[in-house]
């Protein structure tokens, strides 16, 4: 399953759908498809999950907010999907309570929150979880101690759902694409669309690592490349229309302090009445996000000092015991959202609905681009996308599967398996991460030491994570690069030394397997910086005013 290293005659096809970017929508189109009997290809410019999918929230989420723009068929979409990925992948997407505390300067009247709570309820009518609850002012500070009090009326406490580890459901749908027949080619940079008679027949891609270009033939592609939509073809097609009008959206990383709660909290900002979260995230905490329109290429979004300050300005008004200034800031990310191109409308009020636009009035016919999209309504997504296809292509829509289907990690006994895998000798504590990344597949990953019972040592002691989880990577999770390795599989780039502390070793166990020299090896590690540079905490020095109301939204 090393997607890289497929061999060339495997991407002479035929083929019936290619598809381009491999985030959570473009992997899950490709697995419906495949699952559905096309013959798929996928193109990713860069690696699984490297874009967008991973510089979310990470929440898994019905879209409350969305109920302000009365867009309650998103919100219906959004918590019935919610509700599948707790009983598909209930090893990656798991309940979490969210608390919404209410205050007398809250610009949304403590009614309205509760009518949007009814709201949600009815709308997710099949849920398993709970109900919402109203919570009274001295009930919410019993529950979150170091909240304001000042103004505070109450709360309202509901549930949503959480992914940490949105890489690892993305590998997972790849797997199961690629198990499906799906093709699967990172580093694979779409250039050029090929034409014949006036019309779309496949693309020209540019392999990353070699410079090589080569060609596929599909009678339909479909463009699935969030913030790069509009930067897919760099040559070779006529000026299409502007598609995308992604925002950046920023969060801070930072460890436990005073007064943080144990829940997620969602509340209103002091500032400009936006939304603002506060997550409990791998150990530490997740603060975000702003909402700050972006037409740079989104490989070069990074959190700014203005947002900085914005966001710790905003978790120390809620916890007045917290104090963070930017020293406490272990690192931040940023991501540019995949939405519609809407110039007139502000940032916070653009449509979160996802559209296929079809090109053929542009003169591309062929190609079908996807415009927006959300992690949580990714399989919806997919499934409209893989009907629509089918029926471009003229052929009957099969039924589609994929609501019935758990992914791999989630087909055996979590309990049973942990204990299995500490009668491994493996510690406790590398159990239980392999279990948390992995799931049922843990042992999989364990058996890929059969042939080095060394690779079952431990590579980084702080999270127990093994030397066999960087072999499995490039094994089995089309893994191709260091960075790929550590940032999107193990992901240790997200502890707060970013992996580098064992950067070198890392390096050395996946050349012994790969054939990589010292030369190969000091490359990989010197590119992986390079990416561990776009996590840096922002210098005051480059803040301006400070943020303004338009600067920072959620």
């Amino acid at each position: 399953m090393r997607g890289h290293d497929e061999p060339f005659e495997n991407l002479k096809g035929p083929f019936d759908v290619i598809v381009v970017g491999a985030g959570i929508n473009g992997l899950g189109v490709a697995r419906d498809a495949a699952e559905r009997g096309l013959r798929v290809i996928l193109l990713e410019r860069d690696d699984l999950c490297s874009g967008v999918s991973a510089w979310s929230g990470r929440l898994v989420h019905g879209g409350l907010r969305y109920l302000e723009h009365r867009d309650f068929g998103l919100v219906r979409e959004s918590l019935r999907e919610r509700e599948l990925l707790f009983r598909l992948a209930p090893h990656l997407v798991k309940p979490k309570r969210l608390l919404m505390p209410t205050y007398s300067h809250n610009r949304r009247p403590a009614w309205l929150i509760r009518l949007g709570m009814i709201a949600y309820d009815v709308l997710s009518f099949d849920k398993r979880t709970g109900r919402h609850e109203k919570l009274s002012a001295k009930a919410t500070v019993a529950r979150f101690p170091g909240i304001s009090q000042a103004g505070l009326q109450g709360a309202v406490v509901f549930t949503d759902g959480q992914v940490e580890y949105a890489e690892r459901l993305c590998a997972e749908v790849a797997i199961v694409a690629a198990a499906a027949g799906a093709v699967i080619r990172t580093k694979a940079v779409v250039e050029e669309p090929l034409l014949r008679d006036g019309r779309v027949v496949g693309v020209r891609f540019r392999d990353s690592r070699t410079g090589v270009m080569h060609a596929v033939e599909a009678p339909l592609t479909l463009n699935f490349a969030g913030p790069w939509i509009d930067r897919v073809f760099r040559r070779g097609a006529p000026p299409q229309p502007r598609l995308n009008g992604g925002t950046k959206g920023s969060h801070l990383i930072i460890d436990p302090f005073p007064g943080a709660p144990s829940d997620v909290v969602y509340y209103e900002s002091r500032t400009d009445g936006r939304l603002v979260l506060v997550i409990p995230w791998m150990g530490r905490y997740l603060i975000g996000t702003t909402d700050k329109r972006f037409d740079d290429e989104p490989d070069d979004a990074r959190c700014d000092a203005d947002e900085m300050e914005y966001l710790l300005g905003e978790v120390n008004a809620l916890v007045p015991d917290a104090r963070l200034t930017p020293e406490d800031v272990l690192f931040t990310y940023s991501g540019v959202r995949p939405l519609p191109y809407a110039p007139d409308v502000e940032e916070w009020e653009v449509p979160r609905t996802h559209i296929l636009h079809d090109h053929a009035a542009d003169g591309l016919p062929g190609v079908v681009t996807a415009v927006g999209g959300k992690l949580t309504t990714y399989r919806q997504l997919a499934e409209d996308a893989v009907d629509d296809a089918f029926t471009r292509l003229g052929r009957p829509i099969p039924p589609c599967n994929t609501a019935g289907i758990p992914l791999p990690g989630a087909q055996g006994d979590l309990t049973q398996i942990r204990a299995e895998l500490e009668a491994r000798e493996l510690s406790p504590l590398s159990a239980e991460r392999l279990v948390a990344l992995y799931g049922a597949l843990a042992t999989s990953v364990v058996d890929e030491a059969a042939g080095d019972p060394s690779l079952l040592s431990v590579l980084h002691e702080p999270t127990g994570a093994l030397d066999v989880e960087l072999v499995y990577a490039v094994r089995r999770e089309f893994a191709v690069t260091l960075s790929d390795v550590l940032a999107r599989r193990v992901l240790l780039a997200f502890e707060p030394g970013h992996g580098l502390e064992v950067v070198d070793r890392s390096a050395h166990v996946l050349g012994s397997e790969l054939g990589w020299d010292s030369e190969r090896q000091r490359a990989e590690i010197s590119e992986y910086r390079q990416w561990v540079s776009r996590l840096a905490v922002p210098s005051l020095a480059a803040s301006g005013a400070g943020a303004s109301a338009g600067d920072a939204v959620t």
